[in-house]
């Protein structure tokens, strides 16, 4: 028996010799890199030319002190939450995942019901995916009138809130990493101020910033406690201004944009969801919104283009814009992608470009109509609006979003008179595709990839075949019915899809090229291998 052992020996010593012989010379020939360490002065650095700006009060100025322990350990719980991936597939507010919209009575925009504090309180907040802040009427100094009297659409008041009456509200310090406004406190314990300017001509929101808990439902199946409380950073909105007060957000608003402030932002570094969500509209003012949901594998998608170096807001970019068939030169421009916004706005050149050549295809006299912004609007002769040509934007690679009515319509004393190009001309050259181009589609902001998807939805079915909730699992905290007065009937803004930028594959990097090499030479042995195969039957 001692033989088969000296022949293993001897096969286990011209195997390793092998090794040496054939994949040293590959392994030798792998890359070094210089390792940084996280809070060296290197990565400040470039952590400030990414963010445009300094790193900020978050870093450690001393190494080895308790606050570089502390930011270390921190970092660690972030990486481990990381690994772990995220606890919930998707969530969406208690009350439900629903969202609808008012018609003028609230300027077009999409609402949903959220529950904030404890004991919990509701607000009905419009949903703005051009700002990052979730504010509500609190306190109030200059806000718009909270009765059901001053809205034909709402069966209830709508609320206040006031921290004071929430045992888990806290007030954010100037000191708070998250505290822009510090810098005008007068002591890094005084609660923080803040102001937030909109794009609407004197429109603003301003007060104090708080924590709070957001009260959320979870979808998806894997939820044994199907309930969340998620402590986020609200506006204690004590004064509002321009369309605030007139009331287009009355019961407050709640920012998705990029900024770490924001509702996504918060959820995704606490690790409950993936860094993504999703709105949905349909045509008869309904939606829905999810938070984690990165979309179907169907959809299509374009990536998000920075604005001065960095990701601060949703915007791509558009090559082209077509008429039916017919498309237009010279019409390229970047677009918001902008849900607190109802309509569409196109650069100036863009704009009567496009007008001219919708009013070309369109078969229906032009007419105006008193008090109408439209420059663009038509007579209907019937109750059926005439055959619209679709507008279509077209992006990198022969993607195109189209908006296959892009009108709306004319009411008088309920009956159809005529229809108008819902797009409006805008300074500059970024335009605004606004919430009327989003109707049909499931819209996926994708922050983790960076980039924008759509796929037709009927706001149904959101998750590939299965069916999502659309009202929260009962439980014991007071129901907040939907509006029950009928609803004003909405000029139908029709939409479509966003934009698809494609990736061209990329190269191989430098250690994938180096590995493949490894792999060629260690493939080299395999002749060696066989003969060695052959001679130990011979041996034995």
């Amino acid at each position: 028996m001692a033989a088969p052992a000296a022949h293993r020996s001897l096969i286990i010593l011209l195997l390793a010799w092998m090794v040496l012989e054939y994949g040293g010379a590959a392994t030798a020939s792998f890359l070094s890199s210089k390792l940084i360490h996280r809070f060296s002065e290197e990565m400040k650095a470039r952590r400030g030319q990414r963010n445009g700006s300094a790193a900020g009060s978050s870093w450690p100025e001393l190494r080895r002190s308790v606050e570089y322990y502390q930011a270390l350990l921190s970092a660690d719980f972030r990486r481990q939450s990381m690994k772990l991936g995220a606890r919930y597939q998707l969530l969406f507010p208690s009350q439900g995942s629903e969202s609808m919209s008012f018609g003028n009575d609230f300027g077009w925009l999409h609402y949903t019901w959220i529950d904030i504090g404890t004991p919990n309180v509701s607000f009905l907040v419009a949903l703005d995916s051009g700002s990052d802040l979730l504010w509500v009427p609190c306190d109030c100094v200059q806000c718009a009138p909270l009765s059901a009297s001053y809205n034909s659409t709402l069966d209830r008041d709508l609320n206040e809130y006031n921290p004071s009456r929430s045992s888990t509200s806290k007030h954010l310090s100037c000191s708070h990493r998250l505290c822009e406004l510090g810098s005008n406190c007068k002591s890094p314990k005084q609660p923080c101020p803040y102001t937030v300017d909109y794009y609407t001509e004197n429109t603003s929101s301003s007060g104090m910033l708080v924590e709070d808990t957001l009260h959320l439902a979870s979808g998806g199946g894997n939820a044994s406690d199907p309930f969340v409380q998620a402590p986020v950073v609200i506006g204690c909105g004590m004064k509002q201004s321009g369309g605030y007060l007139d009331g287009v957000a009355p019961d407050g608003l709640i920012g998705l944009g990029f900024g770490e402030i924001s509702v996504p932002s918060i959820l995704a570094k606490a690790g409950l969801v993936r860094n993504s969500f999703s709105m949905c509209f349909t045509e008869d003012d309904s939606g829905r919104i999810f938070f984690g949901d990165l979309g179907p594998s169907t959809q299509q998608s374009t990536s998000f283009l920075p604005l001065d170096g960095t990701y601060k807001t949703y915007i791509v970019g558009v090559e082209a814009c077509c008429i039916g068939n017919s498309c237009i030169k010279q019409t390229s421009f970047r677009a918001l992608i902008d849900s607190g916004t109802s309509f569409t706005f196109l650069p100036d050149e863009a704009y009567e470009k496009i007008a001219k050549e919708f009013d070309r295809h369109v078969n229906a006299t032009r007419s105006s109509y008193e008090g109408s912004p439209w420059k663009y609007c038509y007579k209907s002769s019937s109750q059926e609006l005439p055959k619209v040509p679709s507008v279509i934007l077209m992006f990198p690679l022969n993607n195109s979003f189209v908006v296959d009515n892009p009108v709306l319509t004319v009411y008088d004393n309920q009956e159809i008179i005529g229809f108008c190009l819902a797009i409006q001309p805008t300074d500059g050259d970024i335009g605004i595709i606004g919430q009327n181009f989003m109707t049909g589609y499931r819209m996926v902001f994708d922050r983790e990839n960076l980039k924008l998807a759509w796929s037709p939805s009927n706001c149904q079915d959101l998750s590939d075949g299965k069916i999502m909730p659309l009202n929260s699992p009962p439980h014991d905290t007071p129901s907040n019915p939907l509006p029950t007065n009928e609803q004003q009937s909405t000029p139908g803004g029709h939409a479509v899809a966003p934009a698809v930028a494609g990736r061209a594959p990329s190269k191989p990097s430098a250690a994938s090229s180096q590995l493949i090499r490894c792999s060629f030479s260690l493939l080299r042995l395999v002749p060696q291998l066989l003969l060695l195969l052959n001679i130990i039957p011979s041996l034995t």
